[in-house]
């Protein structure tokens, strides 16, 4: 077994937490051809690397004693790149270590910076901590890292992305020339790669994410909705599902904000953490969590790196990624030790095309679904409320008192019937959705009634803007304030778009769309929409005669925004 090639306190203590055999990355850092080497490692979040890096530490740490040394300056330094993470982090080498009598001090923002100094002060033979509070204890004087034999960077991208390159830089050049230095990270991007090349030897790269970047054990999933359909499609992907724990990710503060608002108003239980709550709010979120008083958190990206929650089942990307590697780290909080997790990409119509890009680049196979409807949802909880009232509990003598009681005054049926109504109740309605996947208008023989007299307008955009009549009725009826009965049909053409309104809305509907505009705005307020003269052939014609050329759409391609 390669843990008998492990110092034997530590083999008891992986015992006693009921370690049979190591994971995949914990067995390749234990490999003879990666001992005393520095390491580039290629591992999924709930890998187990926390272990695995502990482990590959040791021989740095025992200096080929059966004992460790008295505790002085340290001898390992972690960082991670979140206070939530470090702490993980550091209750995983704790009882790792705990036989040993290992020090570990936790250096993290948040904390009592002078106690941290005179934990440091007494000695530590590990010192794990976050890059900025690290820096600031080391530019005081109070960490002494001229003693170090190995550095560990957790999450080394994570850190790089939210902009702590300077600050590992500052820490790195403090170390000894002669240390090891150990980098686990989910992706191996270029800024790694030239980290690397800086502060390591000959470093040896091991991979256990395999070759496909999607988590093995999450389902991947993407839906196209109207972008006015995202919130419902929200609240219908939590109905549908009534995930144990789910994370909802959004770009902003304010889309945290206004998305936690909403679910809480209809009845989620729900938390939210993003850059404008404070530690002691981030606590609070992250304790409702895991003790179950809370299922849904909504984050941005860097407020739920380091969160750990063994829990998390759902996972739902209510904003797109901006990259494959956003959408990996984001996904890969669930899936974890052998989990199964599903991953839900809400996908705006127009920017279908660029997130199959992505998930080609990514290499993952996506299953496209349709947003779920309220008969679905409805069948889901058919079967959850069926399968919690047919498993066997206990009663006692007073519940079976009451039970008699309730006999006596109403029939079997009844109380059953009132036992699911109480069960549904408690369960936030579903939304009706603007759009459910119906097709194009369909263009019949002869106007429809209602439309025999008609105003034809033009859009700015058409097949090249990825333009589909699935989202653009939507845009239509918020940007001119009509509803989706007040629209004729309508002509996608290359690069613009043919649609009619009755007269009798038309000036109403121009004087909305003038109201509603925004000339340099990249989103949809910078769709320029105009009445042309006469129908569209002949427009046409009077643009071959040399007459006004069709308006062009100069802003970028029209991005949706999840509104309601």
């Amino acid at each position: 077994m390669i843990f008998e090639r492990l110092p034997q306190i530590l083999a008891e203590a992986l015992a006693e937490r009921g370690y049979e055999a190591p994971t995949p990355v914990q067995a390749a850092v234990l490999e003879p051809e990666a001992e005393g080497r520095d390491l580039i490692v290629s591992a999924q979040t709930g890998s187990g690397k926390t272990v695995a890096f502990g482990l590959a530490v040791a021989p740095q740490l025992f200096g080929g004693a059966d004992a460790l040394p008295p505790a002085r300056t340290p001898l390992a330094l972690v960082i991670a790149p979140t206070r939530e993470l470090a702490l993980q982090v550091s209750g995983e080498l704790a009882w790792l270590y705990g036989k040993a009598g290992a020090r570990i001090a936790t250096c993290v923002g948040g904390m009592d910076p002078s106690k941290e100094r005179r934990n440091l002060a007494h000695g530590a033979h590990i010192v794990v901590g976050t890059p900025g509070r690290l820096r600031d204890h080391l530019e005081r004087g109070a960490l002494d890292l001229g003693q170090l034999r190995v550095a560990v960077l957790d999450e080394a991208d994570e850190m790089l992305d939210m902009g702590f390159r300077e600050d590992l830089e500052e820490i790195l050049d403090a170390t000894p020339e002669g240390r090891r230095t150990l980098m686990f990270s989910a992706t191996v991007p270029r800024p790694i790669v030239a980290l690397a090349k800086r502060y390591q030897r000959d470093a040896l790269r091991l991979s256990t994410a395999g070759e496909d970047r999607g988590h093995g054990d999450i389902a991947y999933q993407a839906m196209a909705v109207a972008p006015a359909d995202i919130e419902p499609a929200v609240v219908n992907l939590l109905r549908l599902h009534e995930a144990e724990a789910a994370m909802l990710f959004c770009a902003t503060r304010e889309n945290v904000r206004r998305l936690h608002a909403s679910l809480v108003e209809r009845g989620f239980q729900a938390v939210a953490l993003s850059g404008e709550h404070s530690q002691s709010e981030r606590n609070q979120a992250i304790q409702a969590l895991r003790d179950r008083r809370a299922r849904i958190c909504v984050a941005t990206d860097v407020a739920a790196r380091g969160l750990d929650l063994p829990n998390l089942s759902l996972v739902v990307h209510v904003e797109l990624p901006r990259d494959a590697e956003t959408l990996q780290h984001r996904s890969g909080r669930t899936g974890r030790a052998g989990r199964k997790g599903i991953a839900v990409l809400i996908v705006p119509y127009p920017r279908r095309k660029r997130v199959e890009a992505m998930l080609r680049g990514a290499r993952i196979a996506a299953e496209w679904i349709k947003p779920p409807t309220a008969e679905d949802i409805g069948r889901s909880d058919r079967e959850r409320l069926l399968a919690a009232l047919l498993q066997p509990v206990e009663v006692d003598e007073e519940d079976r008192a009451l039970a008699a009681r309730l006999l006596a005054e109403r029939s079997p049926e009844e109380i059953a019937a009132a036992l699911v109504h109480a069960h549904r109740a408690r369960m936030p309605a579903p939304e009706e959705l603007l759009d459910q996947g119906a097709e194009a208008p369909v263009r019949r023989e002869g106007p429809r009634p209602g439309f025999e007299d008609t105003i034809w307008f033009r859009m700015d955009i058409g097949r090249r803007h990825n333009a589909d009549p699935r989202w653009l009725l939507p845009l239509l009826c918020r940007r001119g304030h009509i509803t989706r009965q007040e629209i004729g049909a309508i002509r996608i053409a290359a690069n613009e778009t043919l649609f009619e309104v009755p007269r009798a809305a038309a000036a109403r509907f121009a004087a909305a769309v003038k109201r509603t505009a925004q000339a340099d705005a990249g989103d949809e307020a910078g769709i320029e929409i105009s009445a042309i003269d006469g129908k569209p052939r002949e427009a046409a014609r009077q643009a071959r005669r040399g007459g006004p050329p069709p308006a062009r759409h100069k802003a970028k391609p029209y991005r949706g925004k999840a509104t309601r």
